[in-house]
């Protein structure tokens, strides 16, 4: 879907009148493109994807965790998330261990290089935000911030209250 929308915010930015709403959605959007660009270097020949990192952050987050709380945080099904653990354990990002309490259940937890890896994104992402609005005054930064948590807190409603098969599609 985000391809199509760029494309819409091409003829969009073209035409003679433009709102300043969808001015500011189109610079939403084009922030959104440069940064999934921007990932896809960053991750190739990792054989990480958007999906995988997610799952890495998380686990480095809450630390250990079973597949089942991983699902449930990450909001997608049990078996999405097998395949996600399986392909990061077969790039050696994770392990599954046993649970210390239940026999029955695998404790999901980084490798060396898994911790290796999150930690230089997280050197990364510092760097990536210093760099990004080291332009800004402490004033701008804030009302940037602001506006951000009310879009944001805006887009989650939308698609909270979007039937299902909206959600599907996009």
């Amino acid at each position: 879907m985000l391809l199509t929308v760029v494309n819409i915010v091409h003829y969009v930015v073209t035409s003679d009148v433009v709102s300043t709403q969808l001015l500011v959605f189109d610079r939403l959007l084009e922030i959104a493109v440069l940064l999934q660009e921007d990932l896809g270097r960053a991750f190739a020949g990792t054989g990480l994807t958007t999906a995988r990192t997610h799952l890495l952050w998380e686990l480095h987050r809450l630390g250990p965790s079973t597949q089942q709380a991983l699902a449930a945080t990450l909001k997608v099904s049990p078996r999405n998330v097998t395949g996600l653990v399986d392909a990061l354990e077969s790039h050696g990002y994770l392990e599954r261990r046993p649970h210390p309490t239940d026999r029955r259940a695998l404790l999901v937890t980084l490798t060396d290089l898994g911790r290796q890896t999150m930690a230089r994104m997280a050197a990364d992402r510092e760097q990536a935000a210093a760099q990004l609005v080291s332009d800004l005054s402490d004033s701008q930064l804030h009302q940037l911030r602001h506006a951000l948590d009310t879009v944001a807190g805006r887009l989650h409603t939308l698609v909270a209250a979007a039937p299902s098969e909206q959600r599907v599609r996009a």
